[in-house]
């Protein structure tokens, strides 16, 4: 039996442990989650107004789907050690003009998704200290020019989702700490050209989903900091010349989904740090043979859904470290000039897939020695050029289905690798079967495993022999997905598809002929004399309505 004294130091200390959630708890209204170290959360439309009823260290105050339409003159009063207030989605409508003459140390209001259309002059100024404030979602559809007077020290304002049209030049004047400004889904037509010119600090800028059909001169001159500038889907048909000269340290920049028919000479001159751009879905007739400036960090490029012929030879020829490029879509493509890849060594994904493509040139992949993956689908190619694949030492994958191809290869030479003779080799056995004067080694095309196929050559393996392949297909659609690594020359097809491998191994001294397992998802290393090609494409039946589209 456990002594009285030692009892009662027990009980106390486990009061002392538990009074400070048992006074939470007390304090804190049935609608509302109230957290110990401060936090408070309200949901539902039981609630009007702010709860009197709350702990009294409070820093963070979060109103969600509430019954509350106003901010009243004493909402905020006695919580001195509030500094984050949020009501959203509450159908608020109004806000008394000194509603935050009680709270001047808030650095956080968020009053997104509510029926604001209108805000009292100057209703944040009394916020000296305030961080970040969002209006984002409401029915806004003017700010006076003073509303952001005194807020020195914002650093997030976010007004998309809103009605705003047209907003004054000075709106922004003041806010020279800003970092992070979203103006995105309004109806905004025109910006005056000095709008941002305060914002020296700003890093991000949202000008997306909105109405803009002109950029005016001048207008980023004084975002010297700027990281990322997003101005898609809008309705911007021109561009003034040397627009984004002063953004030196953007690293994004996002123009798709406009109207522009052409783009200023050296329009991206300047813009050093620049990692991505997308120009996609504008009515492109035409680029001019100086646009892109030095750009060592670019590493993705997307230019499709255009109107374009063809472009510059020396398009990407300042994009050494370019890594995926998206040259698709654009439907009347059909000419690349010859030099076109010249200068990206580094790139991996190349997509020219759906263009009007009709002939490449036999240098056009010559300089992509990293490449992995090649996408040619969708276009009409009649026929390859002999030495198309011959620079692309990495590829392990070449799409190109859906072309006009006749004649795929005229010379393939696939001796000298480690064939694995099992189920995936049916599909490229066949192949070379059916097109012995193209494989002219092929009688030294020999299989390295498994052991009771050594030596074989991969032309005698008949269809017969693969018939147990096709109940192991059907037994591993109920195995994990996390299927084991595929090698590299591993080939499936399917009754409709045929698929070529074509390898080029001048010499794999040193490799063990044993090992097969390079993972799909990387290309063999600088050191690695393996040279992997894979060309798909449909092969339809005789009843197919594509059937002149046969490959060879």
């Amino acid at each position: 039996m456990m002594d009285s004294p030692f009892k009662g130091t027990l009980w106390i200390i486990l009061v002392f442990l538990t009074l400070p959630h048992l006074s939470c708890n007390m304090l804190c209204p049935s609608s509302c989650q109230c957290y110990f170290k401060g936090p408070v959360k309200c949901v539902g439309d039981t609630i009007t107004d702010i709860p009197k009823q709350l702990p009294v260290h409070t820093y963070l105050l979060q109103l969600n789907d509430t019954n509350m339409n106003v901010i009243n003159e004493q909402s905020l009063a006695n919580m001195d050690l509030l500094l984050r207030f949020s009501l959203t989605h509450s159908h608020l409508h109004s806000i008394h003009p000194s509603a935050f003459h009680v709270a001047p140390q808030l650095k956080s209001v968020k009053l997104s998704s509510n029926d604001l259309s209108t805000l009292p002059a100057r209703v944040f100024s009394p916020l000296i200290t305030l961080e970040q404030l969002h209006l984002d979602g409401n029915q806004l559809k003017t700010i006076a020019p003073d509303m952001f007077d005194g807020l020195v020290r914002l650093l997030d304002l976010d007004l998309s989702w809103n009605k705003l049209s047209s907003p004054s030049s000075n709106v922004f004047d003041g806010l020279t700490q800003l970092k992070f400004l979203n103006l995105g889904r309004n109806s905004i037509k025109k910006l005056p050209p000095t709008i941002f010119h305060t914002l020296t600090n700003l890093r991000k800028l949202m000008i997306y989903n909105n109405e803009l059909e002109v950029l005016e001169a001048g207008i980023f001159d004084g975002l010297v900091n700027l990281v990322e500038l997003k101005i898609h889907q809008n309705q911007i048909t021109s561009l003034p010349p040397q627009v984004f000269w002063s953004l030196r340290n953007l690293t994004i920049l996002n123009l798709s989904s406009n109207r522009l028919q052409a783009i200023p000479e050296k329009s991206f001159y300047n813009m050093p740090k620049l990692s991505k751009l997308t120009i996609y879905n504008n009515p492109l007739l035409s680029l001019p043979d100086q646009l892109m400036g030095h750009m060592p960090d670019m590493t993705d490029f997307y230019l499709y859904a255009t109107n374009l012929t063809t472009v510059p030879g020396n398009l990407f020829a300042n994009m050494s470290g370019l890594r995926s490029l998206n040259l698709h879509f654009n439907d009347k493509l059909r000419d690349l000039p010859s030099d076109l890849f010249c200068c990206i060594p580094k790139l991996e994904k190349l997509s020219l897939k759906s263009n009007d493509l009709h002939y490449l040139h036999p240098q056009l992949f010559s300089g992509l020695t990293t490449l992995g993956m090649l996408l040619l689908n969708d276009n009409k190619l009649q026929g390859l050029p002999e030495n198309i694949f011959q620079g692309i030492r990495g590829v392990f994958s070449v799409d190109l289905n859906n072309n006009h191809l006749k004649t795929a290869l005229k010379v393939l030479t696939l001796s000298g690798n480690p064939w694995d003779c099992t189920c995936s080799i049916r599909g490229i056995a066949k192949w070379i079967r059916h097109n012995e004067h193209v494989v002219l080694d092929r009688q030294d095309v020999m299989c390295q495993s498994p052991v009771h196929q050594q030596l074989r050559t991969i032309d005698s393996l008949r269809d017969e022999e693969f018939n147990f392949c096709d109940a192991v297909i059907v037994k591993s659609r109920y195995l994990s997905t996390h299927e084991p690594t595929k090698p590299f020359h591993t080939i499936t097809t399917s009754r409709q598809t045929s698929v070529v491998a074509s390898v080029t191994t001048p010499a794999y001294n040193n490799i063990n002929p044993h090992s097969r397992s390079y993972p799909t998802s990387r290309r063999p290393n600088n050191h690695s004399n393996y040279k992997t090609i894979y060309l798909t494409y449909h092969h339809p039946t005789n009843n197919s309505p594509n059937s002149h589209h046969h490959p060879a």
